[in-house]
Protein backbone atom coordinates (compact mmCIF):
# COMPACT_ATOMS: atom_id res chain seq x y z
CA UNK A 1 0.00 0.00 0.00
CA UNK A 2 1.84 3.02 -1.15
CA UNK A 3 1.05 6.24 1.14
CA UNK A 4 -0.18 9.68 -0.31
CA UNK A 5 -0.40 12.77 1.81
CA UNK A 6 -3.65 14.94 0.48
CA UNK A 7 -2.47 18.68 1.29
CA UNK A 8 -5.75 19.07 3.48
CA UNK A 9 -7.05 19.36 6.83
CA UNK A 10 -10.87 18.28 6.17
CA UNK A 11 -11.48 14.69 7.24
CA UNK A 12 -14.26 14.71 5.03
CA UNK A 13 -12.31 15.13 2.11
CA UNK A 14 -10.15 12.44 3.16
CA UNK A 15 -12.93 9.79 3.39
CA UNK A 16 -14.17 11.14 -0.34
CA UNK A 17 -10.61 10.39 -1.26
CA UNK A 18 -9.84 7.20 0.26
CA UNK A 19 -13.30 6.01 -1.13
CA UNK A 20 -12.24 6.65 -4.51
CA UNK A 21 -8.44 5.91 -4.46
CA UNK A 22 -8.83 2.29 -3.14
CA UNK A 23 -6.77 0.06 -0.98
CA UNK A 24 -3.81 -0.04 -2.94
CA UNK A 25 -2.84 3.95 -1.24
CA UNK A 26 -3.34 5.11 2.03
CA UNK A 27 -4.54 8.68 2.21
CA UNK A 28 -3.31 10.59 4.90
CA UNK A 29 -4.22 14.45 5.89
CA UNK A 30 -1.76 17.11 6.90
CA UNK A 31 -2.52 16.52 10.16
CA UNK A 32 -1.92 13.08 10.86
CA UNK A 33 1.63 13.71 9.60
CA UNK A 34 1.98 16.31 12.05
CA UNK A 35 2.13 19.37 9.55
CA UNK A 36 0.29 22.77 10.26
CA UNK A 37 0.97 25.45 7.85
CA UNK A 38 -1.22 27.39 5.78
CA UNK A 39 -0.79 27.80 2.47
CA UNK A 40 -1.50 30.98 0.84
CA UNK A 41 -3.65 30.68 -1.95
CA UNK A 42 -2.84 33.48 -4.57
CA UNK A 43 -2.74 31.77 -7.98
CA UNK A 44 -4.85 33.15 -10.91
CA UNK A 45 -5.73 29.66 -11.99
CA UNK A 46 -6.69 26.53 -10.22
CA UNK A 47 -4.10 24.74 -11.53
CA UNK A 48 -1.43 27.71 -9.89
CA UNK A 49 -2.96 27.02 -6.59
CA UNK A 50 -3.68 23.22 -6.61
CA UNK A 51 0.51 23.17 -7.71
CA UNK A 52 1.31 25.57 -5.16
CA UNK A 53 -0.08 23.59 -2.62
CA UNK A 54 1.20 19.81 -3.28
CA UNK A 55 4.64 21.17 -4.15
CA UNK A 56 5.40 22.78 -0.88
CA UNK A 57 4.06 19.80 1.05
CA UNK A 58 5.77 18.21 -0.94
CA UNK A 59 9.07 19.99 0.20
CA UNK A 60 8.90 19.97 3.34
CA UNK A 61 8.20 16.16 3.44
CA UNK A 62 9.75 14.85 0.53
CA UNK A 63 6.71 12.68 -0.09
CA UNK A 64 4.42 12.18 -2.28
CA UNK A 65 1.33 14.73 -2.54
CA UNK A 66 -1.65 15.13 -3.89
CA UNK A 67 -3.74 18.84 -3.64
CA UNK A 68 -6.92 20.07 -4.91
CA UNK A 69 -7.92 23.49 -5.90
CA UNK A 70 -11.95 23.80 -6.76
CA UNK A 71 -14.35 26.33 -7.18
CA UNK A 72 -18.11 27.03 -8.39
CA UNK A 73 -17.57 29.42 -11.96
CA UNK A 74 -20.87 31.32 -13.07
CA UNK A 75 -21.58 32.72 -16.63
CA UNK A 76 -23.50 35.31 -15.87
CA UNK A 77 -21.27 36.43 -13.11
CA UNK A 78 -17.82 36.51 -15.53
CA UNK A 79 -16.90 33.25 -14.29
CA UNK A 80 -17.27 34.12 -10.62
CA UNK A 81 -16.17 33.80 -7.77
CA UNK A 82 -13.92 31.34 -9.20
CA UNK A 83 -10.45 30.49 -7.96
CA UNK A 84 -12.19 32.68 -5.11
CA UNK A 85 -15.24 30.76 -4.25
CA UNK A 86 -14.16 29.78 -0.51
CA UNK A 87 -12.39 33.32 0.19
CA UNK A 88 -15.89 35.40 -1.85
CA UNK A 89 -17.57 37.49 0.49
CA UNK A 90 -14.80 37.11 3.19
CA UNK A 91 -13.78 33.79 4.98
CA UNK A 92 -15.98 34.15 7.91
CA UNK A 93 -18.76 34.87 5.64
CA UNK A 94 -21.03 31.28 5.93
CA UNK A 95 -22.28 30.11 2.52
CA UNK A 96 -25.82 30.00 3.62
CA UNK A 97 -25.69 33.86 2.99
CA UNK A 98 -22.75 33.36 0.24
CA UNK A 99 -25.84 31.27 -1.61
CA UNK A 100 -28.62 33.84 -0.78
CA UNK A 101 -26.91 36.17 -2.03
CA UNK A 102 -25.99 34.54 -5.42
CA UNK A 103 -29.73 34.23 -5.89
CA UNK A 104 -30.45 37.82 -4.81
CA UNK A 105 -27.63 38.70 -8.07
CA UNK A 106 -29.36 36.29 -10.59
CA UNK A 107 -32.91 37.62 -9.13
CA UNK A 108 -35.04 37.34 -12.72
CA UNK A 109 -32.56 36.36 -14.96
CA UNK A 110 -33.91 33.40 -17.29
CA UNK A 111 -32.67 30.05 -16.78
CA UNK A 112 -30.73 29.99 -19.99
CA UNK A 113 -28.28 32.44 -18.47
CA UNK A 114 -27.75 31.05 -15.22
CA UNK A 115 -25.39 28.33 -16.45
CA UNK A 116 -22.38 27.45 -14.21
CA UNK A 117 -20.24 24.58 -13.21
CA UNK A 118 -18.06 23.10 -10.38
CA UNK A 119 -14.17 23.03 -11.39
CA UNK A 120 -11.65 20.91 -9.79
CA UNK A 121 -7.90 20.04 -10.33
CA UNK A 122 -6.19 17.68 -8.93
CA UNK A 123 -2.30 18.65 -7.77
CA UNK A 124 0.32 15.57 -7.77
CA UNK A 125 3.65 16.57 -6.40
CA UNK A 126 6.39 13.86 -6.35
CA UNK A 127 10.12 14.92 -4.89
CA UNK A 128 12.35 15.44 -8.41
CA UNK A 129 9.36 15.48 -10.74
CA UNK A 130 7.62 18.08 -12.62
CA UNK A 131 4.20 18.74 -10.99
CA UNK A 132 0.83 16.59 -13.08
CA UNK A 133 -2.63 18.07 -12.78
CA UNK A 134 -6.03 16.78 -13.72
CA UNK A 135 -9.11 18.36 -14.13
CA UNK A 136 -12.59 17.96 -13.74
CA UNK A 137 -15.75 19.64 -14.18
CA UNK A 138 -19.74 19.53 -13.85
CA UNK A 139 -21.80 21.51 -15.49
CA UNK A 140 -25.62 22.65 -14.50
CA UNK A 141 -27.01 25.88 -13.76
CA UNK A 142 -27.98 28.54 -10.35
CA UNK A 143 -31.21 27.18 -9.38
CA UNK A 144 -33.82 29.59 -7.94
CA UNK A 145 -33.87 28.90 -4.46
CA UNK A 146 -31.49 26.91 -1.79
CA UNK A 147 -32.38 22.98 -1.37
CA UNK A 148 -31.59 19.98 0.13
CA UNK A 149 -29.79 19.07 3.30
CA UNK A 150 -26.41 17.35 2.20
CA UNK A 151 -23.41 18.21 0.95
CA UNK A 152 -21.78 21.75 1.46
CA UNK A 153 -20.55 24.81 -0.07
CA UNK A 154 -22.77 26.03 -2.90
CA UNK A 155 -24.24 22.49 -3.29
CA UNK A 156 -27.57 23.72 -2.27
CA UNK A 157 -28.30 26.50 -4.81
CA UNK A 158 -26.29 24.44 -7.90
CA UNK A 159 -29.14 22.42 -9.90
CA UNK A 160 -28.32 20.07 -12.35
CA UNK A 161 -31.30 20.07 -15.06
CA UNK A 162 -30.68 16.06 -15.88
CA UNK A 163 -30.96 15.03 -12.45
CA UNK A 164 -33.89 17.19 -11.57
CA UNK A 165 -31.83 18.00 -8.22
CA UNK A 166 -29.33 20.03 -6.50
CA UNK A 167 -25.95 18.73 -5.84
CA UNK A 168 -27.43 18.88 -1.97
CA UNK A 169 -29.92 16.75 -2.49
CA UNK A 170 -27.87 13.77 -4.17
CA UNK A 171 -26.74 10.83 -2.06
CA UNK A 172 -22.69 10.64 -0.96
CA UNK A 173 -22.48 7.54 -3.40
CA UNK A 174 -24.81 9.84 -5.84
CA UNK A 175 -22.49 13.05 -5.48
CA UNK A 176 -19.28 11.10 -6.03
CA UNK A 177 -20.12 9.85 -9.33
CA UNK A 178 -21.10 12.79 -11.07
CA UNK A 179 -18.76 15.41 -9.30
CA UNK A 180 -16.09 17.64 -10.19
CA UNK A 181 -13.44 16.49 -7.64
CA UNK A 182 -14.63 12.66 -8.15
CA UNK A 183 -13.54 12.89 -12.00
CA UNK A 184 -10.73 14.64 -11.40
CA UNK A 185 -9.43 12.29 -9.07
CA UNK A 186 -10.40 9.61 -11.11
CA UNK A 187 -8.24 10.56 -14.14
CA UNK A 188 -5.55 11.20 -11.38
CA UNK A 189 -6.13 7.50 -9.67
CA UNK A 190 -5.14 6.17 -13.23
CA UNK A 191 -1.81 8.22 -13.37
CA UNK A 192 -0.98 6.92 -10.09
CA UNK A 193 -1.05 3.73 -11.20
CA UNK A 194 1.00 3.80 -13.58
CA UNK A 195 3.56 5.68 -11.62
CA UNK A 196 3.65 4.46 -8.07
Amino acid sequence: MKEIIFATKNKGKIKEIQAILGKDFLVKSMEEIGINIDIIEDGKTFEENAIKKATEISNITNKIVLADDSGLEIDYLNGEPGVYSARYMGEETPYSIKNKKILEILNGVEEEKRSARFVSVIALAMPQKQPITTRGTVEGIIGYEIKGENGFGYDPIFYIPELKSTVAQLSLEEKNKISHRGKALYEMKKILEKMV
